[in-house]
């Protein structure tokens, strides 16, 4: 395979080979018309930039990180969905790492993001360690929470998970439960937390008490997750309630119920959390508490590459969206 070079597109289109790299590197210096001509070179010849050349001379690359808890949950695709809007208008590219809900995988795969050069880090926290996160930082990485909030010094863009998870047990609360469960995942993972104080201030303002929520956590917040603590809830005494801190325990959750023939919302009721596209298409619509999804991920990165592009002017905000809550048949 012959590879074009620089040098042959210069050819092509009458230029030097340092016109060619200003056209793509810095575009604005030059000429519309010789812009034009060097581009027309560029496609007729198939030109491909050598991006790790241009990463190695440049110190950094073209690309931002995106860790997330799990890439197989809905919710999260929903958010790479608006990363990738975003840095794809701006030429740069994404790389997506899964941390499992693992701090040790996602400090893994803070190294390997060091290692590329990114630009910047995009990031679901595994929990309230950040060390790894300041040194990027250190290193001129610049870095975004997404779905989590965070000090001032750092940007964030999250969902008020307090007022979400008090939502969410309010409305269980008005359909007349007593007794109800708490399905999340491990209390370090700051979403679970938060949502878990949201149930209990909603509690609170009510005549029940904290004795009356019941903690069920899971190793993973997956479906399999749901049915594991759906098991538990059967072995144990069902609730009158439950409320999962994502949807995909809620669908797992439901799953198991109904095959031991629980009805759902007459027996118990059932809400979970992010609204992902499934939960209106399961056998028992879900109820859910809304994000906004999309969104999250859009303004995490034009905050991202604002940083980038400006470290000295750039200001940090902390961005935070309140949640809605959606009712469908699974909660009465």
């Amino acid at each position: 395979m012959v590879t074009v070079g620089i040098k042959d597109v210069a050819r092509r289109a009458g230029v030097s080979p340092g016109t060619v790299s200003n056209v793509l590197n810095r575009p604005e210096r030059v000429a519309a018309a010789t812009r034009s001509r060097v581009e027309e070179a560029i496609r007729e010849l198939g030109f491909v930039r050598n991006g790790s050349a241009s990463t190695l001379r440049a110190g950094q690359s073209r690309a931002v990180g995106l860790v997330v808890l799990d890439v197989g949950n809905p919710f999260f695709v929903e958010v790479a969905r608006g990363v990738e809007d975003v840095v794809s208008d701006r030429d740069h590219a994404v790389i997506l790492c899964n941390s499992g809900e693992s701090p040790e995988k996602e400090a893994r795969n803070l190294r390997v993001l060091a290692e590329q050069r990114v630009r910047g880090v995009l990031i679901t926290p595994a929990g309230d360690d950040t060390s790894d996160l300041l040194r990027l930082r250190e290193h001129g990485v610049a870095v975004v929470f997404v779905d989590h909030s965070a000090s001032g010094d750092v940007c964030s863009v999250a969902v008020d998970d307090v007022a979400g998870g008090e939502l969410a047990v309010r409305h269980l609360i008005e359909n007349g439960a007593r007794r109800l469960a708490f399905v999340s995942g491990p209390k370090a993972i700051r979403q679970c937390s938060d949502r878990r104080r949201g149930a209990l201030r909603a509690l609170d303002t009510s005549d029940l008490s904290p004795g009356d929520l019941t903690d069920i956590v899971v190793p993973e917040m997956n479906a399999h997750g749901g049915q594991l603590a759906a098991r538990t809830l059967l072995d144990e005494g069902l609730p009158d309630a439950v409320f999962c801190a994502n949807d995909l325990l809620a669908l797992g959750v439901l799953r198991v119920l109904l095959q031991a023939g629980v009805r759902v919302p007459e027996d118990v009721a059932l809400i979970g959390y992010d609204d992902i596209e499934f939960s209106s298409a399961a056998a028992v619509p879900l109820s859910s508490i809304r994000q906004p999804t999309y969104q999250l991920g859009k303004i995490a990165t034009e905050l991202l590459l604002d940083e980038c592009d400006d470290p000295a002017g750039h200001a940090h905000q902390q961005i935070m969206f309140q949640p809605e809550l959606v009712v469908r048949e699974s909660s009465g």
